[in-house]
């Protein structure tokens, strides 16, 4: 794998939006389960729902494009179920089962903008001559398509820090579509080594960090780059490492 990925900044109060003149789509039995919000027991048991249904896959796009808008608007508070519902088509009851909060429908859609960007990078890779280079060239461009739309990616990244065991599995599938595009960076090796997945976290974990760090103003861009530069060279320590591990002939 050989991709990159990307950055953002901070949330303005609610810009109202007028709700379309079409009709929402009445609610339907047939909706996928989502998971309850834990109790202080732990979290509640998610049901295993089904596949989506090509007009279920469309109708949760729907949904992902008007959060989207909403928070590309008005930032992080802007993000109002009712007027998800409303922007998406889709009825009230309907957009809770399948996003039972804000922060499930933000979460979600940081991990549907980092599904785009993934593709975007497999049609055109990052040419550094290391791995180190390659990710560091790939999370900066992510940085960037996020510095596009700042008020966005403060809402997405307030909601990732917010989430609770509730939205575990959304989180969960943020940090797999993260970690892949990492992996592909590097040159997609099919068996990464412990040493090497321990970066990959560590080179996450970084660049969550400093993109927050961005949108509340503490940091520079430069200052970004140079961080993001400097952790992916923990890429080269575990190459350096695997060659001395290697069995001589």
């Amino acid at each position: 794998m050989t991709r990159q990925t990307t950055g953002a900044t901070r949330a303005d109060r609610l810009t109202t939006e007028t709700a379309p003149t079409t009709a929402r789509e009445p609610e339907t039995a047939r909706e996928p389960e989502t998971a309850r919000e834990p109790d202080e027991s732990g979290p509640a048991p998610r049901p295993a729902a089904p596949p989506l249904t090509e007009r279920q896959r469309e109708r949760r796009r729907r949904i992902l494009r008007a959060t989207a808008r909403l928070a590309g608007r008005g930032g992080y508070e802007a993000v109002q179920m009712r007027e998800v519902a409303e922007s998406s088509q889709v009825a009230l009851g309907t957009l809770y089962r399948y996003f039972p909060s804000k922060v499930h429908l933000l979460v979600a859609t940081m991990q549907d903008r980092l599904e785009r960007l993934h593709d975007t990078l497999r049609e055109s890779p990052p040419t550094g001559e290391t791995a180190a280079d390659r990710v560091a060239q790939t999370l900066m461009r992510a940085f960037g398509a996020l510095q596009r739309e700042p008020r966005l990616a403060e809402a997405m990244t307030r909601a990732l820090t917010f989430a609770d065991r509730g939205v575990s599995p959304e989180v969960d599938q943020v940090s797999r579509q993260t970690t892949a595009i990492v992996l592909d960076a590097m040159g997609g090796p099919e068996d990464p080594t412990p040493e090497q997945l321990s970066a990959v976290r560590v080179i996450e974990h970084t660049w969550l960090s400093t993109l927050i760090t961005w949108l509340a103003g503490r940091t520079s861009l430069d200052q970004v780059r140079v961080d993001i530069e400097t952790v992916c060279r923990l890429l080269d320590l575990t190459e350096t490492g695997r060659s001395e591990q290697a069995p001589r002939p």
